[in-house]
């Protein structure tokens, strides 16, 4: 995993060092292990490693058949591409080299890759410059138009530091991400910058796009109807991906907490390593939302894996939260971002790379939303019909254009009902909130994050399964908690959980006054909401759904400071808050 950057260029334009340099001073913290460059007369490319696989031959920009690539993220099938083109003189064991040869030789070569990925070719025998990304978006890319050309990075803020963009706001996103807690589609909240959508393989000529081959949806492969055959199958289809995420030269552990997802991954993790697993969990200073460390422990301990505990407090969260906020230059408003950035920071002391359970339920069917949107007419109830700020006369902008994405993601679904809904959260939810959360928590610590269930042949297996191996006895994942009730039963699968929660509600009512005060003179939320209803909300936000607006309201307001203002996130909240007071 790295940060890459650069602009596919006009004819005869020219770019300044300077801008190169601007590039990689803001991505040093994805590639904290090197720097490199190359420019030509249709590209200008900047990669900042970190050092996962190949560390001794593994600099990049790489070059080869006449063309020259970075990348961002992990080829898992690399050896077996290797394999498959033994007529290539490679010239190093990077990951990233056969897709350089395939980008020459196939014109669709992504279903070839198996991995997580953000890839920038500059073909001097096409004149063209190629960029593209993973099926799911678990590697982020962004492009806006620019003087010169076309710029691209791995995060909007490069493009800003290093003046390619402005910090013009799209208030409208806005709205979005107080509704919805992420913004959807390809527009970003900052005007004129958009993501690569997930799956996009996008060709610049002259600095200009000159075609765009859409996502192409991954579809169902073949799975067994019957239910052992079915379990027999997962089995080999899950230890294949967990098998393949593994491969580093550099330590790694996981991200465990007390739910299926993580428990299925260590279970897979502890068969396929000699030496015991080492596994993170948070938990924290309340009681008003569950603890998983002493389950997590439990299961770590039942397949002998090392375990290690943190405790996030609320006074760290104070401290430390316009640093988290910062992180989220695309922002999405999941308090998930406090215990993800804090176990990243944790882990970083003993590892490189982190395995996670990430995408388990968008694969599985595990969200009860999902059964809820499958029932029979008239008791069907549509996925997020309901917006956090709905009915709390806050909000200057009382629209339904925040629904707009989701309302595509929803018509371009297919297949039985459970499944749409599972599509529909894997075009949204999927890349544009959990998936960028954990790049960017990940990132900021030099930390890569790998998530086996999002492998392509786990979806293919996972979406050819009928309805009632997804969901059963009122349970989603039921194949999957099926599966881990004979590899791993100490994690008790079919226990109804609590869920993993952030007692950011109980935080903030501690301070109430004091931080609905703040909060309401941040310029931004006077831009989207009445200020004195502001500080009224904060009054009551240990009332969960009240605590969870104000939440993102203070989530806005730290974020704008940073990525609207450009201010220095080197205080607590207070601190930063306080500067405008």
């Amino acid at each position: 995993m790295c940060g890459i950057a650069g602009l596919a260029l006009k004819p005869g334009a020219r770019i300044a060092p300077e801008t190169l340099a601007a590039l990689a001073r803001a991505l040093a913290h994805r590639g904290p292990d090197g720097a490199g460059t190359h420019v030509s007369e249709r590209a200008a490319l900047v990669h900042t490693r970190l050092a996962i696989v190949d560390l001794a031959t593994g600099d990049q920009p790489l070059f080869g058949a006449g063309a020259a690539l970075i990348g961002n993220g992990e080829i898992y099938n690399n050896r077996e591409l290797r394999a498959a083109l033994p007529q290539i003189p490679f010239r190093t064991g990077s990951d990233c080299e056969p897709p350089l040869h395939l980008a020459r030789a196939e014109a669709d070569f992504l279903p070839l890759l198996r991995g997580m990925y953000a890839l920038a070719i500059d073909d001097s025998e096409r004149g063209v410059v190629m960029l593209a990304r993973d099926p799911f978006g678990i590697k982020p890319l962004y492009r806006c138009a620019a003087e010169p050309g076309t710029a691209f990075a791995s995060e909007p803020q490069a493009l800003l530091a290093a003046g390619l963009a402005t910090r013009r706001i799209d208030t409208a996103r806005l709205v979005e991400l107080l509704q919805l807690q992420f913004t959807t589609g390809n527009a970003t909240v900052f005007s004129g910058i958009e993501r690569v959508p997930p799956g996009a393989l996008l060709t610049l000529r002259d600095g200009a796009e000159a075609e765009l081959l859409g996502h192409k949806p991954i579809e169902p492969g073949e799975a067994p109807r019957d239910e052992d055959a079915a379990l027999v199958a997962l089995d080999a289809v899950l230890a294949q991906s967990v098998e393949l995420h593994q491969r580093s030269d550099v330590p790694y552990g996981m991200f465990l907490s007390g739910g299926i997802d993580s428990a299925a991954i260590l279970a897979l993790m502890a068969r396929l390593n000699e030496t015991p697993v080492l596994a993170f969990t948070a938990g924290f200073d309340r009681d008003t939302v569950a603890d998983e460390r002493d389950d997590a422990e439990a299961t770590a301990r039942a397949v002998g894996a090392r375990h290690e505990r943190i405790e996030i407090t609320e006074a760290m969260t104070w401290r430390h939260l316009p640093a988290i906020v910062a992180a989220m230059d695309d922002p999405a408003a999941d308090y998930a971002i406090i215990p993800t950035w804090f176990l990243a920071r944790h882990a970083r002391g003993s590892v490189k790379v982190v395995l996670s359970g990430e995408g388990g339920d968008e694969m599985f069917a595990g969200y009860g939303r999902y059964r809820a949107a499958a029932r029979p007419w008239p008791f069907a109830r549509p996925m997020r019909a309901r917006g956090a700020f709905d009915g709390l006369d806050l909000l200057r902008d009382r629209g339904e254009g925040w629904r707009d994405g989701l309302k595509r993601a929803r018509q371009a679904a297919e297949g039985s009902f459970l499944a749409r809904a599972q599509r529909e959260d894997v075009a949204t939810w999927l890349p544009d909130d959990l998936l960028l959360k954990l790049d960017r928590c990940l990132m900021a610590h030099g930390v890569e994050g790998r998530t086996p269930f999002l492998d392509r042949e786990v979806a293919r297996f996972a979406f050819a399964l009928p309805d009632r191996l997804r969901a059963r006895r009122g349970l989603g994942k039921y194949l999957l908690r099926k599966w881990l009730e004979a590899n791993l039963p100490a994690a008790r699968p079919f226990a109804r959980k609590q869920g993993f929660d952030v007692p950011v509600a109980a935080w903030i009512a501690g301070q109430g006054q004091r931080l609905g005060e703040l909060v309401a003179r941040a310029p931004v939320i006077a831009e989207v909401a009445d200020p004195a209803r502001v500080r009224d909300l904060f009054g009551r936000a240990a009332d969960r759904r009240a605590g969870v607006a104000c939440w993102r309201l203070l989530f806005l307001a730290l974020w704008h400071h940073r990525h609207g203002l450009g201010g220095a996130v080197d205080g607590d909240v207070f601190e930063i808050l306080g500067e405008r007071a």
